[in-house]
């Protein structure tokens, strides 16, 4: 049993790995990675989905906490400076998401440096993405490859 440990011990990581390796996504339309040629823009009734889904209070106070436990735990560990890309990723995502509701973004982080690629409607917003992203403890440069891409109008009504 005791050599039976460690072969289930990383089969598992190796499983947690693999399936955290994607880019993190603020919609399910958003592009798989920050390097995806991006496709149209998602239609205008896709947008409002996701929109309304992210501009609730819940869905923000869930972010909010969510940031926040991370932190909390970071500097409890003492690696308030140095974070985990998964935690980076995944904390940027969640700011991006609940700040920027009609993006269709992608983020990927690496040793601090975070990339956010994918769509968003009008310039206001691209300009939001880095400043929201060096928001969160540990991020040390943001390289934005999104563009702007209004939504596409609504299909029309049988």
């Amino acid at each position: 049993m005791n050599k039976l440990t460690p072969i289930l011990l990383s089969g598992l990581l190796l499983f947690g790995a693999a399936a955290c390796s994607d880019g993190a996504k603020t919609s399910a339309d958003a592009p798989n990675s920050t390097t995806e040629n991006v496709k149209s823009p998602p239609p205008a009734e896709t947008v409002q989905k996701t929109q309304g889904d992210a501009t609730s209070d819940v869905r923000k106070a869930q972010a909010n906490s969510d940031i926040r436990a991370r932190e909390q735990r970071n500097n409890v560990t003492g690696g308030d400076t140095i974070r985990a890309d998964g935690d980076l990723k995944s904390e940027v995502r969640s700011k991006l998401e609940v700040n920027i509701t009609k993006g269709q973004l992608t983020v990927e982080a690496k040793d601090g440096a975070v990339i956010v690629g994918g769509t968003v409607p009008n310039q206001t917003d691209l300009a939001k993405i880095e400043p929201l992203a060096k928001q969160i403890k540990g991020v040390k440069s943001v390289n934005v490859t999104a563009v702007v891409a209004p939504a596409a109008p609504a299909s029309p009504s049988k």
